[in-house]
């Protein structure tokens, strides 16, 4: 765990520590990225959708309220309901007829009688976001050779396609775009990103300024392998073999010289974590970065894996851009989480949750720009076949 004793309902109990950390990792960006310098807050990417959404933290429950810290008969774990799925699959996780229309009390019997691994195990059976506390380790991001390195080139002169989605794969890339890159975010028609459906003003702050393309990853695989082609930079934080199975995974396309491909995962690529998913209130848990309260764990900041990660990310993508690119680089929420948990404790930051300034415009409509972005590839790499 980090921090001391930081359970206060109604704040966030991030702690000054993990801020400074985080705040470090953001002039980095700066330095490297001109365009960027005076405009990365730290504090407002870990706090900015608390303040627009007037959300903290409430002891086991996640800001967000989807989460819950769970006691087991050996530690603790926690669980996330935050999809139809998730929700629909809690009769099968306790083995049971049907479920309650609040089924946390059940849960939270069921996982009492457990150990936190037999609760990982079974949640993890039925593809639902769970973690164990602290089973996480830290570690930077896994880099590998994919493709040949190029030239070092202006962030102003990339293209960076952005197929993931919510909060840490858009936020590397709003990064990126405010670097001055060009921003290409995809999505697909009939599962277009999640955060769409939420208040927009959340939508906007990571995706205003980005080129909205829509393509359904199994029809138009072909015009989604050229825009992939013609990418420097793409991010994707979907499962390990999602992408790959189709035929569009980093080792799939041929790439331009220098590409950069950066993969966001829950619990990284191994046997054990390519199969999970994650969000960010269970993958900070799995690193063990919560609060103490009174009673046990608590809850720290909004899904503060998510903000910590999209920055990870970020200095992930300017780090191999200067080493000439053609690198693979897999992030993984729950390692992010386990090194900021791994640093010193500190005080409770005593400050409010800071508005976004940086939402200056709407973000596009799905598809807004299909003619626009084409283009940009037939110049790149000429008209399709």
């Amino acid at each position: 765990m980090t921090g001391r004793d930081n359970f206060a309902m109604g704040t966030l109990g991030i702690t000054d520590s993990v801020l400074s950390r985080a705040q470090a990792v953001a002039d980095v960006l700066a330095d490297q990225a001109d365009a960027l310098t005076g405009h990365v807050d730290a504090w407002e990417l870990l706090s900015g959708r608390a303040a627009l959404l007037e959300l903290a933290p409430q002891g086991r429950v996640s800001a967000g309220g989807a989460t819950r810290l769970l006691r087991t008969l050996d530690g603790w774990s926690a669980l996330t309901l935050s999809r139809t799925d998730d929700l629909a699959a809690v009769p099968a996780l306790l083995e049971a007829d049907d479920s309650a229309d609040d089924p946390w009390p059940a849960i939270e019997c069921w996982a009492a009688a457990r150990t936190s691994a037999d609760v990982v195990e079974r949640a993890v059976l039925l593809g639902l976001p769970v973690a164990a506390l602290g089973e996480a380790e830290g570690a930077p991001p896994r880099v590998i050779g994919c493709g040949t390195a190029g030239p070092t080139r202006p962030l102003g002169e990339l293209l960076v396609v952005d197929l993931s989605s919510m909060w840490a794969g858009p936020l590397c890339g709003q990064l990126l775009f405010r670097a001055g890159a060009t921003v290409v975010k995809v999505e697909s028609p009939g599962r277009p990103d999640g955060t769409r459906l939420g208040d927009r003003r959340f939508f906007d702050w990571m995706n205003a300024g980005k080129l909205c393309y829509a393509a359904d990853f199994d029809r138009d695989r072909d015009a989604l392998a050229r825009l992939l082609q013609a990418a420097d930079v793409v991010l994707e934080g979907s499962r390990p073999d999602a992408l790959t199975r189709r035929g569009l995974g980093p080792h799939d396309i041929a790439p331009l010289s220098g590409r950069v491909w950066v993969r966001i995962t829950g619990h990284g690529t191994d046997e054990n974590g390519r199969a999970r998913v994650a969000f960010g209130d269970d993958a900070a848990v799995a690193g063990g970065l919560v609060g103490r309260g009174p009673d046990g764990p608590v809850f720290v900041g909004d899904a503060i894996a998510d903000p910590l990660t999209g920055l990870a990310a970020a200095h992930a993508v300017l780090d191999a851009v200067q080493r000439g690119g053609g690198l693979l680089a897999e992030v993984a929420m729950s390692a992010v989480a386990a090194t900021y948990a791994a640093g010193p404790s500190g005080a409770v930051v005593d400050a409010p949750p800071a508005t976004p300034v940086g939402i200056d415009s709407s973000a596009a409509e799905l598809g807004a720009h299909q003619a626009e972005v084409e283009a940009l590839v037939a110049g790149r790499i000429g008209p399709p076949c």
